[in-house]
């Protein structure tokens, strides 16, 4: 598996300890509907919480939540609404991102947006 994958999977290994840690409730971990896939759904409170995970090795050129786009956020609120008819959801739902950037002394810097983006106006 090539090294940028591994760090992936350990960022999202990272996120989801954060936030149960945090009181979330892990529904699903890479949830997939045919080419859309969603890092994390989670339950916070009153909340269907739909997780960005982002790793990047490092932040000096790009933070990782600007690494989403207006076309990767389509594709999440898609999922999401797949996600939710499938398992007939009745909950406020929320889109979060987490970023996970490793620091030189070894640690995780992890940091939690919440109400990262809304879900695009047609």
């Amino acid at each position: 598996m090539a090294e940028h994958n591994d760090l992936g999977n350990q960022g999202e290994n990272l996120a989801a300890e954060f936030l149960e840690k945090k009181g979330f409730k892990i529904r699903h971990r890479n949830w997939v509907s045919g080419k859309k896939e969603l890092d994390i759904v989670a339950e916070d409170g009153e909340y269907l919480v739909i997780v960005e995970v982002k790793t990047r090795s490092t932040d000096n050129f790009e933070h990782p939540k600007e690494a989403i786009t207006n076309g990767k956020i389509k594709n999440i609120v898609s999922a999401a609404e797949e996600y939710i008819f499938q398992f007939d959801i009745m909950k406020e739902t929320r889109f979060d991102i987490v970023s996970v950037i490793p620091e030189r002394n070894g640690n995780f810097r992890i940091e939690h947006i919440e109400d990262a983006f809304l879900p695009p106006v047609n």
